[in-house]
């Protein structure tokens, strides 16, 4: 497998350059995963415009679909990241794993919808009719379920990318489930 290096801002378009700039602004440096996006010419710029695009569901609940489709996806990446980020929501370390698990015992809609993030990715989209109607049951909408999907396929293709590239982590690493479930 070739080596994937992690892009500097002299090495990518000037358009990821002011991206960079713009990422460095906002979050004090530029993760390692969206400079990989930035081999590209113009990945980076389109998966910024998706991942942080309207949609019906709380940034909570954005959580809750990226660390159930990161679990999934075996990304140590994305679960590194979305295991800060889903703290910084509000999410105790215990309540992390159990959305990695594709649970919330602790509340009823947020379990409905991991249950169909978790469900949605392992099936490839053939989600179980139980699973859709417990979310449904929960006062989702189709809407709802139409802002999941497309959250599950946002977060699959930065899965897929560290997944094939494994550049750095660069951010504290989360525990494999296995080993922080027993």
């Amino acid at each position: 497998m070739s080596t994937f290096n992690v892009p500097t801002r002299d090495q990518v378009s000037e358009n990821n350059q002011a991206i960079f700039d713009n990422l460095n602004k906002a979050l004090g440096f530029v993760p390692n995963l969206y400079a990989t996006y930035a081999n590209s010419d113009t990945a980076l710029e389109n998966y910024l415009n998706f991942a942080n695009a309207k949609t019906s569901l709380s940034a909570k609940e954005k959580e809750v679909v990226n660390l159930a489709v990161s679990q999934v996806n075996n990304c140590i990446y994305c679960l590194s990241a979305h295991t800060g980020i889903g703290k910084m929501n509000g999410f105790s370390e215990e309540q992390i794993l159990e959305l990695r698990a594709g649970e919330a015992s602790f509340d009823s809609k947020l379990n409905a919808l991991a249950r169909l993030a978790k469900n949605v990715t392992e099936n490839r989209g053939r989600t179980d009719a139980d699973v859709l109607e417990n979310f449904f049951n929960e006062g989702y909408t189709k809407g709802s379920l139409i802002d999941v999907i497309s959250l599950v396929g946002d977060k699959t293709i930065s899965n897929y990318i560290h997944n094939t590239t494994q550049v750095p982590v660069d951010f504290p690493i989360a525990q494999p489930l296995e080993v922080a479930t027993v």
